[in-house]
């Protein structure tokens, strides 16, 4: 059993539930998990693998997508759907928020032992943890990234000669930037495959490290140019510092960082490894102080308003505890946040 969520978090939250299952005292295995999950509260998609059974369960809130296919005659689940599109399974549905879906020989079975409640799936899911080929909570990811870019432009014109992206999350809202202004795009940076996700790494010096050798400006393409760069969120501003460099030296004539999404102000406590609040370069700097330290002409956010038009397609009221410090789910504080492991 795999508890989805984060890689430094889930070995520690699988074997929490995996100690309530076994002092359980339900009688069948169905009765156990509903026993042992209405003693947790938060974020969490699991899949159970028994002799005879594949068992999916959701939170009651849908924190995280999970999703349901088949392949031929086999049914499979994935927290993505893309994973269907690599082993040509066909999309089913996805898995409901406070759902036990038990499947063996005889096909899918559904349970739903929870009490209910809202229907808060993570905004943050469409602006970068979901792969862009993935369907989610409703609404494709790519097209949603695109809108984001298109609010982005319309909320924050600039005059420029081109837009680039920080890729490669920031890609498709870049694209929605530039067919909704007009400006050309133009991939200025590139990434190099090869490396993993700065944002993971435990220290500042691996993590500028590696945005070093994780991406590289063209030259001839930022030369003298008016710049817009696109990217999908500021952290702790680090990264967009040395990007902003990394532009600048490659002589651009100047630099327009614009985010598709908020100011992100407050951590996550449901899944995702991010800094504690005093990290976060926005929960605590105004967006000049953010742009001073970033060293871009100009430094514009989505606005929360244009962040729930871009998924207004999805139809559900999101988490945005990131950007608004309300959290869908209470926890104990005690006067200090968590020590959580580095983000971006």
């Amino acid at each position: 059993m795999e508890a989805y969520g984060s890689i430094f978090q889930s070995s520690m939250d699988t074997e929490v539930i995996v100690h309530l299952l076994a002092t359980s005292r339900a009688n069948t295995l169905v009765e156990r998990i509903a026993n042992a999950l209405n003693q947790v509260k938060g974020s969490y998609s699991l899949v159970l693998l028994t002799e005879d059974q594949l068992i999916a369960v959701r939170d009651p809130h849908g924190f995280r997508p999970l999703a349901l296919g088949k392949l031929k005659d086999a049914w499979v689940v994935a927290s993505e759907t893309c994973a269907f599109d690599l082993i040509e399974a066909e999309y089913v549905r996805d898995i409901m928020p406070g759902e036990i879906l038990v499947i063996d020989r005889h096909g899918p079975q559904s349970f739903t032992p929870f009490d209910k409640a809202p229907f808060t799936p993570c905004i943050f899911e469409f602006i970068y943890f979901a792969k862009p080929d993935s369907n989610i909570f409703g609404a494709n990811v790519y097209s949603v990234r695109k809108n984001l870019g298109r609010e982005l432009a319309r909320e924050y014109p600039v005059e420029a000669d081109i837009v680039i992206p920080v890729p490669d999350s920031g890609v498709p809202a870049a694209i929605g930037f530039a067919e909704e202004s007009k400006i050309p795009f133009q991939m200025g940076l590139i990434r190099n495959h090869y490396v993993g996700r700065t944002f993971i790494e435990p220290k500042d010096t691996i993590r500028h490290f590696g945005v070093k050798i994780k991406l590289n400006a063209v030259r001839e393409l930022l030369k003298g140019k008016r710049v817009v760069v696109i990217d999908d969120s500021i952290v702790r501003g680090t990264t967009s510092r040395k990007i902003v460099k990394m532009i600048r030296d490659a002589g651009a004539k100047e630099i327009h960082m614009r985010i598709s999404s908020p100011p992100t102000i407050c951590p996550c406590f449901y899944g995702i490894d991010t800094p504690t609040k005093k990290e976060l370069i926005a929960s605590s700097h105004s967006i000049d102080e953010v742009n001073t330290y970033i060293t871009a002409d100009t430094l514009r956010y989505l606005s929360i308003e244009g962040l729930y038009k871009a998924v207004a397609d999805a139809g559900a009221s999101f988490c945005d505890a990131c950007f608004t410090g309300k959290y869908p789910v209470e926890f104990p504080v005690e006067g200090r946040e968590p020590q959580l492991a580095l983000f971006k």
